[in-house]
This record gives C-alpha cells, structure tokens and sequence, in this order.
C-alpha cells in the first residue's frame, strides 16, 4: 500500500518467500509500492533472489518508508537493491522513517544485502531494522551508512538494530549521527572523523558448536559474538568503497 499526504510519502513493500517443494524457493508474496518497487532476478540453486528498485528519490522529510520480509522453513531468500539509498531534505520538517521488518523461520534462511544508505546534508532520517528469527534459522545481514555525499556534510541519522532468536533478544543498538544529535558522535569514542560505518550480522547454528572468540579485524572493524549462535561485525571507513571491502572480508572468513 502507499499514499501521498501533506507530510510526505507513505509506502509499504512485502516479500514472502517459502518452499516450492521441488528443492527451490517460491515468492507467493512480492508486493511493491510507490518509491519501493520489488523485481525477481535470476535464482541460484534453491535460493530465490529480489532487487529492491528505488522508484522515485528518497525518503525525503515526512515520508514513512517500510519494507517487511518473511521467510518460511525450508525456503532460501537474498534480498539486494539496485543502488543506494540516499536520504535528503524534503518540503516537510517532520524526520523521515524507513522501517525494515524481517521474519525468517526454524529452517528458513535470509541474506539480507542492501547497498548503502546516504545520508545526505539537510536531511533527518530514522531507520530501524528488526529481526525475528526461529531458533535454526540462517541470516547474513548487511547495514552501510554514509555520512554525506562527496564534499558535503552529513544529515541527521539515527539508526536502531535490534534482533531476536527464538523469542530472546541478543543485539539492540542504536547509532546517532550528524547535526542535533547527541555530542561526541563524531570524536574518539564514535567515528573517530570516519564518513562510512557499517555492520555485519551473521546467524548460523554452527556457532553454538564452534563460537567465535571477540577479537579485531585489522584497524577498523571489530567482532563480537552474540548470545546464541550469532556474531555481530561492526566497521568504520573513510569511505563506502573502503567499508565494504572489509565487511565483505569478515563475511568470507566468517561463512563457508
């Protein structure tokens, strides 16, 4: 569903996945709207794959953008989008939100991999991404934000993580970035004069079995591990193409 109102744009776009029964992945729900448009691409093996296609510019100020995804056991999902995502000002003085809800059952499993979201100067954007998944479920979830475009300072960025495994809470943060929001964001404890900061979520059973110890990834990006069988990659970098090749390094060392 989707509107347009006097303080912005409000769009919904869903995604359901489940087993086909012959070994594949089938997308009984594939539903986009207005800026969030949804495409099919070419699967691998039993893994069903979707782009997430930006429609139009945005989220500008006022505009509620969320985007749900469920996946059932049995059934594979990769979800990627066609470019970034750049957050700028719009008429409306009320923030933007994008909201990103992802459900992923016992035995189904999610790679979630978006490209960055830019958080342009002017603009104020809050996004929150909440995972529920079952108790044998499979994720690897990608987050990149950049703070402004080349030469120009950033907006207002809040940002909130939070993910749950089989009905316990292991991760809840939430990052603050840009003019108005709390100081020291930007100083030795925050990033540390970095422009890019992203994270790295990785669910897998394997980890119960064999956990990862909490160590550094070179100079820029630390592990963690989290209750249960998960692992949280947390990285800072001067820009996007620096950040992802080290988030895309902890992914290779850290999956089969």
């Amino acid at each position: 569903m989707d509107g347009v109102t006097a303080t912005g744009v409000t769009a919904t776009a869903r995604i359901g996945a489940r087993g086909d029964g012959r070994g594949g992945t089938a997308l009984p729900v594939l539903e986009g709207a207005g800026p969030l448009a949804l495409r099919r691409t070419r699967a691998s093996g039993a893994e069903a794959r979707v782009m997430l296609v930006g429609a139009m510019s945005g989220p500008l100020g006022g505009d509620r953008f969320t985007v749900e995804a469920e996946v059932a056991d049995g059934a594979r999902l990769h979800v990627g989008s066609a470019a970034a995502t750049i957050a700028l000002p719009g008429q409306a003085k009320d923030a933007a939100r994008y909201d990103v809800r992802l459900t992923v059952a016992d035995g189904g499993e999610l790679r979630w991999l978006p490209e960055q979201l830019i958080s342009a100067a002017g603009s104020d954007l809050y996004v929150t991404t909440r995972i529920d998944l079952g108790a044998g479920a499979r994720l690897v979830l990608r987050e990149e934000q950049v703070l402004g475009r080349v030469g120009e300072e950033p907006g207002r960025l809040t940002s909130r993580l939070t993910l749950r495994v089989a009905g316990r809470t292991v991760l809840d943060q939430e990052l603050a970035c840009g003019p108005g929001t709390p100081g020291g964001w930007d100083g030795p404890a925050g990033l540390a004069g970095h422009r890019a900061v992203g994270q790295l979520v990785i669910v897998r059973t394997e980890f119960e079995k064999a956990p990862e110890a909490a160590r550094v990834l070179g100079e820029q990006a630390v592990l963690m591990p989290l209750p249960g069988p998960a692992v949280l990659v947390t990285a800072v970098a001067a820009d996007a193409r620096v950040l992802r090749r080290i988030l895309d390094e902890a992914l290779t060392s850290l999956t089969p």
